[in-house]
């Protein structure tokens, strides 16, 4: 007995993005797919991780467009844990291992991940315009304790908001071995695709055309400002005095790029997606669903990098991340060298060195 598994597709995070069987099954797609998805999570996991330390961690990097970037790094987290790592067992073992609770936990996660990214970048896109093209309100609205209450905010919007898939997804039947007795399960919809499509529509103009044609205008106009002669010799008032406004176009080109490869990454699975929910037969090929997630994983991933890339402060940062760890593992050598020679002049008992658990 086989059931009908075409609506996975059309699910906006990857929890499915499934492929058929019979190409999903070869040793050769399993091997791709399993090498690209570790690859990018592996990547896109500790870059963010790193993110979130080097403003926890250092002082003049609590700025209230860098508290953003800790709410777009903790949800692209959310996103590569949730969305990546479950679809390389997927791929490894061809059926849904995680239960009923893994169904609804996991898909709720990656909505949320998915979402809270979406307005991550949509309030640190207002923070600028605010900051470059009014800079006498910026004062009093683009401050620390005001972005962290909107990150707050955005949170639980997006945690109320995504409980909507508690009820909307369930363990289904892909296949059932009769001679065998062996099913293959996934993670899929209670009830046909067709009956999602408001819910894409939705999704796709909340949480992407919003944000796109947002980002389109407020970059426009902070453009405007920056590269116009007339304006360019005005000072931005920032937390710690006046800031040169060639820095906030440094840091505003960072956010345009993050912002684009928003748009570029995710277009392949937004149109697809919008395509299938009109055509009856969806369009399921393995390799393309295969470059659809790892472009999501990748959007996901990417913004480390362009930190580390496109500014000089984050790149001091992550360095003096890189650079403490050593220092900690040097002064934890030297604690343990000095605990040695210390018992080696002052034995406290008659057991040599060389016999003693170090």
């Amino acid at each position: 007995m086989t059931q009908n598994f075409s609506s996975r597709i059309d699910t906006p995070t990857n929890i499915s993005l499934s492929s058929t069987v019979a190409v999903s099954d070869s040793l050769e797609y399993k091997t791709i797919s399993v090498f690209l998805v570790l690859l990018v999570c592996c990547v896109g996991i500790v870059g963010n991780i790193m993110v979130v330390l080097v403003v926890f961690t250092t002082r003049h990097m609590r700025t209230p467009t860098n508290c953003y970037l800790v709410s777009l790094a903790i949800a692209d987290l959310t996103v590569l844990v949730a969305a990546g790592l479950p679809n390389v067992s997927d791929s490894l073992t061809g059926t849904w291992i995680y239960g009923n609770a893994g169904c609804l936990g996991i898909t709720y996660l990656q909505y949320l991940g998915i979402n809270v990214s979406s307005c991550s970048i949509t309030a640190f896109t207002v923070e600028r315009y605010i900051a470059i093209c009014h800079p006498i309100k910026a004062q009093t609205v683009c401050t620390v304790s005001r972005a962290k209450r909107i990150i707050a905010g955005v949170w639980i919007f997006t945690c109320i908001y995504c409980m909507l898939w508690f009820f909307l997804v369930d363990i289904q039947v892909r296949k059932y071995d009769i001679i065998c007795g062996l099913m293959t399960l996934f993670c899929g919809y209670r009830v046909k695709r067709e009956l999602y499509l408001p819910i894409y529509l939705i999704d796709f103009t909340i949480f992407y055309v919003t944000p796109l044609l947002l980002a389109i205008v407020l970059y426009g106009l902070i453009a405007r400002v920056l590269w116009t002669p007339s304006c360019i010799w005005r000072f931005i008032w920032g937390n710690n005095g006046y800031i040169n406004p060639h820095c906030s176009s440094s840091v505003t080109k960072m956010l345009a790029v993050v912002v684009i490869l928003f748009a570029l990454l995710w277009m392949p699975y937004r149109t697809l997606v919008l395509i299938n929910s009109f055509v009856p037969t969806p369009y399921l090929d393995s390799w393309f669903l295969l470059f659809c997630r790892t472009c999501i994983y990748a959007n996901s991933a990417i913004n480390p990098v362009i930190y580390n890339a496109m500014s000089q402060k984050f790149r001091s940062a992550f360095r003096g991340l890189y650079s403490c760890q050593r220092l900690e593992g040097t002064q934890r050598t030297l604690v343990q060298l000095y605990s040695v020679s210390h018992q080696t002049a002052f034995p406290l008992t008659a057991c040599p060195i060389s016999q003693r658990s170090l």
